[in-house]
């Protein structure tokens, strides 16, 4: 049979909720600690590697071409040029070329491709420092420089009998020179107002550092050898020919190498200015 008798309810055995304890007091919410800020070491190596990796497929092609063409040019100068100063100017010329086709010319069409197509919105949605972002990139493509610059400098040395003996010299020269020929190369794609202005201005850097570098200095007229101390990658090649000689000058190899370090901490600087210009707006 079933009980009409309603059954008793167990008494509950939940806790009751604290009230706030004084007269008219309400109650209050802490706030959530904020995560620390990202540093520039851990987030300029997290871009680092990422570039590295994207642009490992796409731009080796274009190494084999820059490689080629200073090869090339160093092939045809053999014509002109016996042997002396003007030799090791055009090996030295030849070897930084390959330096200024991928961190001059490639960074700033990557980079003035990357503000047309928002892809800067991407990169100022991370919680990295604009100079990582810069930097980043700048010393991924340098990176790819290191093959083919050794491999002109050992060719060059080959081909008009220069002493390889100092030619470890070139692990200033090429980070040296890539940062101020990347740093260049991100400010102007950066700064130019169109992707196809920003490779017009990559094209014409990368022809300057061949006009400038690969011919010897002696044989420019005035206005011209003017122009050539204000491109970031003389100072590059005059230590890297200095380094041909049999008793090289260090002092003077050390201030070339000085200045290189200079004009690229600038041109990163500006390239760094740049970048927050371009993702503001």
């Amino acid at each position: 049979m079933t009980s009409i008798i309603p059954a008793r309810t167990a008494p509950s055995r939940a806790r009751p909720l604290p009230r706030p304890s004084g007269p008219g007091s309400a109650a209050r919410t802490v706030p959530a600690p904020l995560a620390p800020r990202a540093r520039l070491l851990p987030s300029l190596a997290a871009v680092y590697r990422a570039q590295l990796s994207r642009a490992r497929v796409a731009r080796i092609p274009l190494l084999f071409v820059a490689t080629f063409q200073s090869v090339g040019i160093m092939v045809l100068m053999r014509g002109v040029v016996d042997g002396g100063a003007e030799a090791r100017a055009v090996v030295a010329g030849s070897s930084v070329l390959v330096v200024a086709f991928v961190a001059l010319n490639l960074l700033a069409q990557y980079f003035g491709q990357l503000r047309a197509g928002g892809g800067l919105d991407h990169y100022a949605t991370l919680p990295v420092p604009p100079a990582a972002v810069v930097l980043g990139a700048a010393g991924a493509y340098a990176s790819f420089t290191v093959p083919g610059t050794v491999f002109t400098a050992i060719t060059g040395s080959v081909l008009f009998q220069l002493p390889m003996t100092h030619l470890w010299i070139l692990v200033a020269v090429i980070p040296l020179s890539g940062a101020a020929l990347a740093g260049l190369g991100a400010a102007l794609g950066l700064l130019a107002p169109r992707p196809e202005l920003a490779t017009l201005l990559g094209q014409l850097g990368m022809s300057a550092a061949l006009l400038l570098g690969v011919l010897p200095a002696d044989r420019l007229p005035g206005p011209v050898g003017w122009a050539r101390d204000l491109l970031p990658s003389t100072y590059g090649v005059e230590a890297l020919a200095r380094s041909f000689d049999a008793s090289p000058d260090w002092g003077m190899i050390g201030f070339f190498l000085a200045i290189c370090a200079v004009v690229g901490v600038l041109s990163l600087a500006v390239a760094t200015w740049a970048y927050r210009r371009a993702a503001v707006r």
